[in-house]
C-alpha cells in the first residue's frame, strides 16, 4: 500500500485543536466520522497521551475523541487569574468543545478528573449519553480512599501541602502503585506528566484544581439521581490497587445501576498501561450491546 494511503486508515490517530471560547483546545481523534461516538476524558495529573493506544484500538467501528482540558496537555493554559480552573469550568469547556467537533450523541470513558468532569454533562444533558465506561472515575463517597479523603473534608491545604502531589515521586507513584509488574510500565508517562507540571505557573494550576475538588462530592447525589432516573448502561473496569480511588467505588454504580458491570483488575491508577487488551474488549462486547 502506498505511504500516501495508509494515513486514511481508521487506525490512523489525528491530533487536532479546535477554539472553543477563545481557547485553543488540543485533541486526539480517530476512526470514521459516521461512527458511533466515544470520548475520552482523561485524569490527573496527565492528559489525552493516556489514551494514545486505546484510541486506535477501537477506531476500526467507533469514532474515538480525547481532548485535553484547558491547562493539561497541548491545550492552552492561561494563568489562573485568567481563567477558573474549577469542575464547573472544564464541564463547561468540554461540552462546547463537544459542540465545535460535532458531536451529539456519545458514549463517555471517564478516569479520574474526567469523572466529575463527564459525568456532570451526563447527569445535565443525560439525552446525549449513550453509555458510561469508568476506569477508576468515582462518584461515590465509599470509593476515595483515606490519603485523598482529609484534603477533602479538613481545611483547604496550602501550596506547600499542596507541592508534593505534583513531586515527581508523586506523579511517579501514581502510575506504579497496585502494579504488580512495573516493568510493564513506560517511564514516558511520568516523564511527560512531570515535564508539563513544572511549566512555569503549571503548579498553581494543579493547586486550584486539586483544591476544587472537594467540590464534587456536593455534586455526587445529582449524578446518582441521573444514574437512578436513566438506568444508562454503565461499565466499571477498575485497577483494584489504586489507592486513591479503591474499588468500593466500582461496585457502588450497582447501587444505583443494579445492570452495571464491573471488573476489578489487578492494576493501578492508570490501568490502561498494563491491561489495555483487557480493557478494550471489555469495551468492545460493552459497546456492542449498546450501539448494536
Amino acid at each position: 500500500m502506498p505511504v500516501a494511503d495508509s494515513i486514511d486508515q481508521p487506525t490512523a490517530v489525528h491530533h487536532r485543536y479546535a477554539a472553543v471560547g477563545g481557547r485553543q483546545i488540543f485533541y486526539r481523534e480517530a476512526g470514521p466520522r459516521d461512527a458511533p461516538v466515544v470520548v475520552l476524558l482523561h485524569g490527573f495529573p496527565t492528559s489525552s497521551h493516556m489514551y494514545r493506544f486505546l484510541l486506535p484500538a477501537l477506531a476500526d467501528r467507533y469514532r474515538v475523541i480525547a481532548p485535553d482540558y484547558v491547562g493539561y496537555g497541548a491545550s492552552d493554559a492561561p494563568p489562573v487569574d485568567e481563567f477558573s480552573y474549577t469542575f464547573e469550568s472544564m464541564t463547561s469547556v468540554m461540552t462546547d468543545f463537544l459542540g465545535e467537533v460535532g458531536v451529539d450523541r456519545f458514549s463517555l470513558y471517564v478516569q479520574d478528573f474526567g469523572a466529575p468532569i463527564g459525568l456532570r454533562i451526563a447527569a445535565r444533558h443525560p439525552g446525549r449519553v449513550a453509555a458510561i465506561i469508568s476506569q477508576n472515575g468515582n462518584a461515590y463517597r465509599e470509593g476515595i480512599g483515606p490519603q485523598l479523603l482529609p484534603t477533602l473534608t479538613g481545611p483547604l491545604p496550602t501550596d506547600d501541602e499542596l507541592r508534593q502531589t505534583i513531586s515527581p515521586e508523586f506523579t511517579r507513584a501514581q502510575y506504579l502503585t497496585g502494579v504488580p509488574d512495573p516493568t510493564l510500565v513506560s517511564p514516558d508517562n511520568w516523564e511527560l506528566d512531570q515535564a508539563l507540571l513544572n511549566r512555569p505557573g503549571n503548579d498553581l494550576i494543579q493547586f486550584a484544581m486539586l483544591r476544587d475538588y472537594r467540590n464534587n462530592l456536593p455534586v455526587y447525589p445529582e449524578i446518582q439521581r441521573y444514574f437512578r432516573a436513566s438506568q444508562v448502561p454503565l461499565l466499571a473496569v477498575w485497577g483494584g490497587g489504586d489507592p486513591i480511588f479503591l474499588p468500593a467505588g466500582a461496585w457502588a454504580f450497582r447501587r444505583d445501576l443494579p445492570e452495571a458491570e464491573v471488573h476489578v483488575l489487578d492494576t493501578g491508577h492508570f490501568a490502561l498501561e498494563t491491561h489495555l487488551g483487557t480493557i478494550v474488549r471489555y469495551m468492545r462486547t460493552f459497546l456492542q450491546r449498546v450501539h448494536g
